[in-house]
């Protein structure tokens, strides 16, 4: 198989990019992870959320998004104080907020995942040069799922 220069960096981010970078979710559990990893890692770098995964996992209760969305400041006051967590509140809280939000889009179209996958008719979509991994930051389609959240 080969490799996106991206992923030689460490042993986490090549199998990240053989395992799971790419490969269609269905899950709404994962997708939860993957999506409140997107928002831990604003201003930094994807490296450094699966260098912390385990850590995310310990916090925010495996991405039990029903769990979450039930946190209150105690458990941002307990998350904040977890060695080696990222320490941002603006973060923590936007993990549960997306946990309520994410609830309601289950409650409206049964999973998450039926929700996100509607927009492509279950269908995934390769863009071009994507297995150099230059795939854009945005486009129409992210910003028409982005607005309708």
């Amino acid at each position: 198989m080969n490799n996106c220069s991206w992923c030689l960096i460490n042993e986490k981010m090549k199998k990240y990019h053989d395992t799971e970078w790419g490969v269609p979710v269905h899950d709404d559990r994962k997708q939860f992870e993957f999506l409140m990893m997107e928002v831990m890692q604003c201003g930094l770098n994807w490296n450094m959320m699966l260098q912390k995964r385990a850590i995310f996992r310990q916090c925010f209760d495996g991405f039990d998004f029903d769990k979450v969305a039930a946190y209150t400041e105690a458990d941002v006051e307990r998350i904040m104080n977890t060695e080696g967590m990222i320490r941002s509140p603006r973060k923590i809280n936007a993990v549960i907020h997306n946990a309520r939000c994410f609830q309601a889009v289950r409650g409206a179209y049964g999973s998450f995942s039926a929700y996100l996958w509607g927009f492509t008719d279950g269908k995934m979509i390769l863009y071009a040069g994507h297995e150099k991994g230059s795939i854009p930051a945005r486009n129409g389609l992210s910003d028409k799922i982005a607005k309708d959240l």
